[in-house]
């Protein structure tokens, strides 16, 4: 289940195109090396903040790690304000993606993206969104199924397939090297498949003894 959790953590695949195109002298060796530091600094926070939040509470843990501190704590108090005003601002990057993803699904051309149908496409995925919120209301429940479901997929089961897509359509243009790393990818692809099914199946599990 926290392997599952954590691969949320890590969820940037839909913005990586827009940020290498943003970056000042957009290198790959620069982007990789951007990207490299981001995700050191990421982990670095979330270990640190792991480790002692089970330091204190252990299994006690809630989902969302604040609700187990008192409602007076001042600290505490400025933390919640503080993770309201990073869900403010980081929402809209998530759920642009979000959006985009759905219409691209859909088969809908930017030419064809009006400001009405982005308008309403935006109301129907807020409202979706908010319904399953209402519904679901154990945070780690929801991230780790998300995490097995969509974050394994995103990071070991989909790139894989189209690294493997890629080498294919190169025929006999690809080198040995790149064969060989065909391979690897697809037991890469295995392994997500795998930590999907058993973190699907922990996470269910865990919701059911929960409620």
């Amino acid at each position: 289940i926290l392997v599952c959790m954590l691969s949320t953590a890590y969820i940037a695949h839909f913005n990586a195109p827009r940020f290498f195109r943003e970056l000042k002298d957009n290198t790959m060796s620069r982007f990789g090396k951007v990207t490299g530091i981001s995700f050191g600094i990421s982990t670095a926070i979330y270990a640190a903040v792991s480790a002692m939040a089970f330091l204190t509470f252990g299994a006690n843990c809630d989902g969302l790690i604040l609700n187990n501190y008192s409602t007076k704590d001042l600290l505490i108090s400025a933390s919640r304000f503080a993770v309201a005003i990073s869900l403010i601002f980081s929402y809209p990057l998530l759920f642009v993606g979000t959006r985009d993803g759905t219409l691209d699904l859909l088969k809908i051309s930017e030419e064809k993206r009006t400001v009405s149908l982005l308008n309403q496409t935006t109301f129907a995925l807020l409202g979706l969104t908010t319904a399953l919120a209402w519904k679901l209301t154990d945070l780690s429940f929801v991230s780790s199924i998300s995490g097995a479901v969509f974050g394994t997929a995103l990071i070991f089961v989909y790139p894989s397939l189209m690294f493997r897509a890629a080498i294919k359509n190169l025929g006999d243009k690809a080198t040995a090297t790149e064969k060989k790393e065909s391979t690897f990818a697809m037991l890469v692809n295995l392994v997500g498949i795998a930590v999907g099914i058993i973190g699907t199946k922990m996470a269910l599990g865990s919701g059911q003894a929960i409620h």
